[in-house]
């Protein structure tokens, strides 16, 4: 099996990451945009998560095969110890840990710069179907988060409503006086 680097993420590797994403766009309901962002959009998108958060890529035989990267949760100064999270991999990497070392990665990141709470904004099936299965709910529990929240038919993509779940996973402990988060 061949061994996966996990890396920071540069903007040259917009066209790439771009392209892992579009399959998700026009495929399935894990994403709810309608169409794919431009390159340009892209480019924008991944400047501004890598302000502040860590945005990485997944590597196997020199090809980057996935990425995940952390964005403020909210966005007022009161939630600076919380982000939320988002992961896309290639349709053929799916189930071989890669994943996990992306999460994993980014995760000792974010615990380094002092975050606690991690969430991530998941589409959620009434009933599985081609576009939206419990795949990417059931990868979050196995990684620690939990259920904490539902908006119930929320979303609308290919003739189909979906609702859509919050999960949490706490990474650090509460202080009286915590410190700020180092960005």
């Amino acid at each position: 099996m061949s061994e996966i680097i996990v890396r920071d993420a540069t903007v040259n590797d917009a066209p790439r990451l771009l392209e892992i994403y579009q399959y998700y766009v026009e495929h399935t309901a894990i994403s709810f945009e309608y169409e794919p962002p431009s390159l340009a959009e892209f480019q924008r998108r991944m400047r501004e998560k890598m302000e502040k958060f860590p945005y990485l890529v997944a590597e196997r035989d020199g090809k980057v095969e996935g990425y995940a990267y952390a964005g403020p949760f909210v966005g007022r100064a009161a939630y600076d110890w919380s982000c939320e999270l988002t992961i896309y991999l290639n349709q053929e990497a799916r189930k071989c840990g890669m994943g996990r070392k992306l999460y994993e990665a980014l995760e000792a990141r974010l615990k380094t710069m002092g975050i606690l709470n991690l969430y991530a904004c998941i589409g959620y099936p009434l009933a599985e179907d081609e576009y939206l299965n419990t795949n990417s709910a059931d990868f979050h529990a196995h990684m620690g988060f939990t259920e904490v929240g539902r908006f119930h038919r929320c979303g609308y993509k290919f003739h189909h409503w979906y609702d859509m779940i919050w999960m949490e996973k706490i990474i650090g402990s509460y202080d009286a006086m915590q410190k700020t988060v180092e960005k």
